[in-house]
């Protein structure tokens, strides 16, 4: 018999063998099934026998003895003993195995506790990250352009290395904390474990997809060169393709080194930055006062009311909403011949008017315009652009993400990237005061990002007036977000936006003078903002401070550590090149930097060049290599 089963080929009869091999966890799954089975026969035993005991035959001189007797038996008490130890054995089988369904199943939807140090267990991500991810490249998918690859370490040992990372650190994403590509990329369908039974009876085998190389829209040089525009400075530089949704380049200063986040403590020390901020990227997920730039959405907005031919007068002593509210006043006060802000013009000509407003920036003309335009007006154009609108202010203050607006190939890279929604206060509830300040880009307006202040100079750039939603995977087709303008009317914006760089009078003519001989038009909007910001020690970094009273709950005064509170005055300035069709939609703040047309302005423009030379405005745009230099004839030397 021993001889018979020697003989026998029991290679042909493994799992992956009569399945044709496609896969090899059959056998594990198999026999993961035999030994449940076998355990659950072993419990059925136990089960049966612990039941027995209470119906165990008595011997016959038990059957008239008095109860207090019976209970004082040898054999009774080792048998309640042995029933007690086994009731204690089951409580406690029970209670291990249901502390361990509860951490494993529901702690992490109910405990508040272990979601929030969720982070600091990298069992499971150390788990994915031992099957290899793919390559990430960035637009042009060259393998000299890699952003994420594979490379062999002093020691011999493989480890993921970023050519990028710093200036990528806040889109690649850190194992701790908020994800970013890198988390989510290379797992684009989040399938559950299959139980055993389902690996030993289902013959299909998914591709791994965690191994797939992946393009971004992200051009190498050109984040490199937007990173170098911060140094030194804080704020973000944001640059999208506004026919497509790409995103070319984004950055945000301070930025961290993506090795210095790669133990706990150094992650809590970056997160214990409070002064600079590392770890918050300031392109989607902080909010500015935009100022003028905000001025932009106003005219949208008129447009697609059809009020962009309203004129305005202004006043020397500034405009008031109403008798008793404070005046609005413009910057320079500039008036046309007939005492209006956007000047004397007869016939058609009358969009001049909103023209020559938004050419010199006038504070006066915005705020009337949001006021004729009125809260229903401003919170449609609001919500068709992904902003959200709140009725009260302290509504506003609630931080709400926006998801819908990212092109992804899933929820999740969505959820990562996905930027602090943009807010604007529309309701009842505010005085018309408030509602000019809003149209100035001031007051219950200061909530923008510089994603948001990207996508509403991106809407004029679209040849067809549509925004279209943001875009990193760069296989994807593009997507819109919403119709917001005819192609006409973004046409005519664009004519606008143009004033502001090109024209004698606009406060973006710095624009012009540095793209002078490169052929290349363009339009914008340059912002000033004052915003109440901490004030920190350049030394210590800690928050400076100042001793305050309040009074409690009980009516009793107490003092308190107040921050130290500074007027910061931020430079704005949004843009698009070339006007004919724009490739570029780029937004630029930078924290304390004072006049747009001083700090973001240039900024802006230096981006534009840049992109010129890789070559992202087109051919025709590209500088012309200069010709060879012919050899001259050597000197003789002696």
């Amino acid at each position: 018999m021993l001889a018979f089963f020697l003989q026998i080929d029991w290679e042909k009869y493994k799992p992956e063998a009569l399945f044709g091999g496609q896969v090899l966890e059959r056998t594990p799954a198999g026999l993961s099934i035999i030994y449940i089975i076998g355990v659950g026969i072993l419990i059925g035993f136990l089960l049966i026998t612990f039941f027995d005991h209470f119906n165990r035959p008595k011997f016959l001189f038990e059957h008239d003895l008095p109860r207090e007797v019976k209970k004082k038996l040898t054999q009774t008490l080792a048998n309640r003993s042995i029933r007690v130890w086994q009731i204690v054995f089951v409580l406690l089988a029970f209670t291990v195995f249901g502390f361990q369904a509860y951490w494993t199943y529901f702690a992490g939807d109910v405990n508040e506790q272990f979601q929030a140090l969720a982070y600091k267990d990298l069992r499971g991500r150390r788990a994915s990250a031992a099957n290899l991810r793919g390559w990430m490249f960035d637009r042009t998918g060259q393998l000299g352009s890699a952003l994420a690859y594979y490379k062999l370490d002093e020691k011999g040992d493989i480890v993921r290395a970023f050519a990028l990372d710093r200036e990528m650190a806040h889109l690649l994403g850190t194992e701790r904390g908020t994800p970013g590509l890198e988390r989510t990329l290379y797992q684009r369908v989040v399938d559950p474990l299959p139980e055993a039974w389902e690996v030993l009876t289902k013959i299909k085998h998914k591709e791994d997809e965690e191994k797939k190389d992946v393009r971004i829209t992200i051009d190498r040089d050109l984040q490199i060169f937007v990173a170098k525009q911060l140094e030194g400075k804080k704020g973000a530089i944001v640059v999208l393709n506004p026919q497509s949704g790409d995103i070319l380049a984004i950055y945000s200063n301070p930025s961290f080194d993506l090795s210095s986040a790669q133990t706990n403590d150094e992650f809590i020390a970056l997160e214990g930055n409070k002064r600079d901020k590392p770890l918050l990227n300031r392109a989607t997920r902080e909010f500015y006062v935009p100022g003028s730039t905000f001025k932009t959405f106003t005219m949208i907005s008129a447009f697609r009311s059809g009020k962009q031919n309203l004129t305005f007068p202004s006043y020397e002593q500034g405009f008031r909403p109403s008798p008793n509210s404070r005046p609005i006043v413009d910057a320079t006060q500039k008036l046309g011949p007939d005492g209006t802000v956007a000047g004397s013009c007869d016939g058609g000509c009358q969009e001049k008017n909103i023209q020559f407003a938004y050419q010199v920036s006038s504070n006066q003309y915005f705020a009337q315009l949001a006021i004729a335009l009125g809260r229903e007006r401003l919170r449609e154009t609001a919500q068709l652009i992904g902003m959200g609108t709140a009725d009260d202010p302290e509504d506003a203050l609630i931080p709400k993400f926006f998801p819908l607006v990212m092109n992804t190939s899933n929820a999740a890279i969505a959820n990562a990237l996905a930027p602090q929604q943009s807010m604007i206060v529309t309701g009842k509830g505010i005085s018309l005061f408030d509602l000019g300040l809003e149209g100035m880009g001031q007051g219950y307006a200061g909530q923008m990002t510089p994603l948001q202040m990207a996508m509403i100079a991106s809407i004029p750039g679209n040849i067809e007036g549509k925004l279209m939603k943001v875009r990193i995977e760069a296989d994807l087709p593009p997507q819109p977000y919403a119709q917001v303008l005819s192609p006409q009317q973004a046409a005519q914006i664009r004519d606008i936006m143009s004033t502001v760089t090109e024209e004698p009078g606009g406060t973006g003519t710095v624009i012009s003078a540095k793209l002078a001989g490169t052929g290349i038009r363009t339009g914008g909007k340059t912002g000033t903002a004052e915003k109440q910001a901490p004030l920190y020690d350049e030394k210590t970094g800690k928050l400076r401070t100042v001793k305050k009273k309040r009074k409690n709950d009980k009516g009793e005064w107490v003092e308190y550590d107040a921050p130290v509170m500074y007027e910061r005055t931020d430079s704005w300035f949004i843009t698009i090149a070339p006007l004919e069709r724009p490739q570029v939609a780029i937004a630029v703040v930078v924290e304390g930097g004072g006049f747009g047309a001083r700090t973001a302005a240039p900024i802006a423009a230096n981006v534009i060049l840049k992109a010129r030379e890789i070559g992202l405005l087109g051919d025709q745009y590209k500088p012309k290599a200069m010709p060879p230099k012919a050899p001259g004839k050597k000197k003789k030397t002696k």
